[in-house]
């Protein structure tokens, strides 16, 4: 009578196991494959590189203003207080905003200047270590970041500041180490791999990655 059960538990276990090989396969699958994406497009053609430049920059900029919405919405919708006092918000907001654009303008024009752009599709033909790519692997980012804390507060947004913008920052930090990062080791090497072991991520003086 007991032998059924003890016949098709370790099967029941078996297609358990293989079926969660199988999800983490196609993951892993996906993800390598906008990997591949990402190379074959920074290593193809300039007239690619060049149409799929505005996607890129359209795509992220459509990103970037959702979270800002759904900032706004919720807000709305449970009635949340203001952030700060008039006078105390608006420094705020002009102070974060300012120095978000100089950041992020000075990072691309370091991209520029080697004639590459801020999009992955399109990015430097090699790797760029001046202005505050010195400090910093992704400044350009750290600067939307500034930016959208600036825009929280000039809105008068507390979920926008207090849970989407971390959030918007959470999202970004896991596609750079899963996405960009890998590819930038495949296109640059030892280089990249170097420069990433000795760079903060975002701000500089916090701790360094290793290996």
């Amino acid at each position: 009578m007991n032998s059924t059960p003890l016949l098709y538990l370790p099967q029941a276990g078996f297609w358990k196991s293989a079926l969660d090989r199988s999800s983490v396969s196609g993951v892993m699958s996906f993800r390598d494959r906008w990997i591949d994406l990402l190379y074959r497009a920074a290593t193809g053609t300039r007239k690619t590189r060049v149409l799929l430049t505005p996607i890129g920059l359209t795509v992220f900029g459509l990103f970037t203003t959702l979270f800002v919405l759904a900032g706004l919405l919720v807000d709305k919708l449970l009635g949340l207080p203001d952030l700060l006092p008039e006078r105390m918000r608006l420094s705020a907001a002009i102070s974060l905003i300012a120095f978000g654009v100089v950041v992020t303008a000075w990072s691309a024009i370091h991209f520029l200047r080697v004639k590459g752009t801020p999009v992955p599709f399109n990015p430097p033909p090699k790797l760029v270590k001046s202005g505050p790519y010195r400090y910093a692997r992704n400044p350009m980012v750290t600067g939307v970041f500034i930016l959208l804390f600036g825009i929280g507060f000039a809105v008068n947004s507390v979920s926008l500041v207090c849970f989407f913008t971390p959030l918007y920052v959470l999202v970004n930090v896991w596609e750079l180490k899963q996405i960009e990062e890998p590819e930038l080791v495949k296109r640059l090497g030892d280089e990249y791999i170097e420069y990433r072991r000795q760079t903060p991520m975002f701000f500089p003086g916090l701790r360094r990655e290793r290996g």
